[in-house]
């Protein structure tokens, strides 16, 4: 027989659901030392295709994890109406910071047409420092009027290949992959077509030195990059640890980000190229990096000027242009080489991460909700007291619980007042049928 869930049952079972989902959100533990990267705990597994007639399917708004090996080409595929620009992004991870990389390793990520036509493409390489660490890049696929190929609706594939030298470390890397579209045009051809022929590069003034340094603690991957507002903010970097922040930037909006190391008197050999600083955009693609090298003295490093958001920076060339295309989080990433361990100590150093945004904010283009394009009241909080996505999803679920458990409780203590009277009166009338005094005094007495 089936039983129906009262209210108060209700009430119990999403409390304890909600307990349930705080323990799920709750992660995995690592032990000390750098922390593996944080993959989206969604992310779906999918192995990418040698024949792109068996790629399997990207649907956007979701997330996949994959691995790729040294000199693989692997197929995946999405299907793309004819009206939106849409993104495939891959993050590659090395398994382990300690593995031998060159420069010009990496991937290539494009977007394809069914003959092959290349859509768009873009490269996550090792640069000028060259130790193992998470890069990102995406592919795009932009619909515009003026363009002959890749605009038809259908399906496309997405080939990710894999390069590295010889002398590289052979082991199979690890891949997370976003495809999104952006939100339609609140009117179409609103927007500018042309690439800005020029922007404000003047750096922000300095904070004042009365400011305070507040601490946050980077996250190790896109999925819990810590929130960051304007300001300078403590942290440490250990070698072979790459530390991720993100920072919400709307439209109109200009970003400047600064990462210091501290002193460390261990030695004062010098290390070219020992810390790299990147930004990537909310799709997760590349928009400028910068490297910093190291002799046990303070040192810091700018990333180059980059253009307030908007969208006509996306037909620019230049891919720290191109890239502040739209709002939304963008996130920072700052990872220290292995190397530095052999003569400064595998310890921690000291960082400090310098954020600042000018301009107001303008509206949105787009005609509904902006999804990952775009910057919301509740993005400002999480940037404001510091929080990572999967953070804000425990707050929420700690909100549901109180909330619900509120609820519960009340309920019980009801349910328990009207089963014990119903109790008393059941046990009153049986005594009375027996010719016994009740047991709880009897009835109530009328005043």
């Amino acid at each position: 027989m089936k039983r129906q869930i009262g209210r108060g049952g209700r009430a119990v079972s999403a409390a304890f659901a909600a307990m349930c989902a705080v323990v799920a959100l709750s992660g995995p533990v690592y032990a000390a030392g750098p922390a593996p990267y944080a993959f989206d705990p969604g992310a779906k597994r999918v192995a990418g295709a040698v024949a792109n007639a068996d790629a399997p399917v990207l649907e956007a708004g979701s997330v996949y994890r994959s691995s790729i090996g040294p000199g693989e080409k692997l197929y995946y595929r999405v299907n793309l109406d004819a009206a939106s620009d849409a993104y495939v992004s891959a993050v590659v991870v090395p398994r382990s910071p300690e593995e031998t990389v060159a420069y010009g390793d990496g991937i290539t990520v494009s977007i394809r047409d069914r003959n092959d036509a290349r859509c768009g493409s873009d490269d996550a390489l090792v640069g000028s420092a060259e130790f193992a660490r998470p890069l990102s890049a995406y592919a795009v696929r932009s619909v515009e009027k003026a363009s002959s190929y890749c605009q038809e609706a259908g399906a496309y594939d997405v080939l990710i290949e894999r390069k590295s030298k010889e002398t590289s470390s052979p082991e199979t890397w690890d891949l997370e992959i976003r495809h999104d579209v952006e939100p339609t045009l609140r009117s179409a051809g609103s927007q500018p077509t042309t690439a800005p022929s020029e922007f404000a590069s003047e750096p922000p003034a300095p904070l004042p030195t009365s400011a305070p340094r507040a601490a946050r603690s980077g996250g190790t991957g896109f999925n819990d990059a810590t929130g960051l507002e304007p300001g300078e903010w403590k942290d440490t970097v250990s070698p072979g640890q790459t530390r991720f922040y993100r920072v919400p930037v709307d439209w109109g909006q200009q970003l400047h980000v600064t990462a210091e190391l501290s002193n460390n008197n261990a030695s004062t050999t010098f290390l070219g190229n020992a810390l790299s600083l990147s930004l990537a955009n909310p799709a997760r693609g590349h928009v400028e990096d910068a490297v910093l090298s190291y002799s046990g003295r303070p040192a810091s490093v700018s990333l180059d000027p980059l253009p307030p958001v908007g969208w006509s920076n996306r037909y620019a060339s230049a891919s720290g242009v191109s890239g502040m295309r739209f709002a939304g989080w963008y996130y920072v990433a700052v990872g220290l080489s292995p190397k530095v361990a052999k003569e400064y100590g595998a310890g921690p150093i000291k960082l400090t991460l310098t954020v600042q945004v000018k301009n107001g904010a303008q509206p949105s283009p787009y005609a509904g909700d902006a999804g990952i394009f775009g910057v919301s009241d509740g993005d400002r909080d999480m940037a404001r007291s510091g929080q990572s996505a999967p953070q804000a999803a425990r707050s929420a679920t700690m909100r549901l619980v109180g909330v619900t458990g509120i609820g519960a409780g009340t309920v019980l203590v009801l349910g328990l007042g009207v089963w014990t009277l119903l109790a008393r009166r059941r046990a009153g009338a049986a005594a009375e049928r027996a010719g016994r005094p009740s047991p709880y005094g009897g009835p109530p007495q009328a005043w």
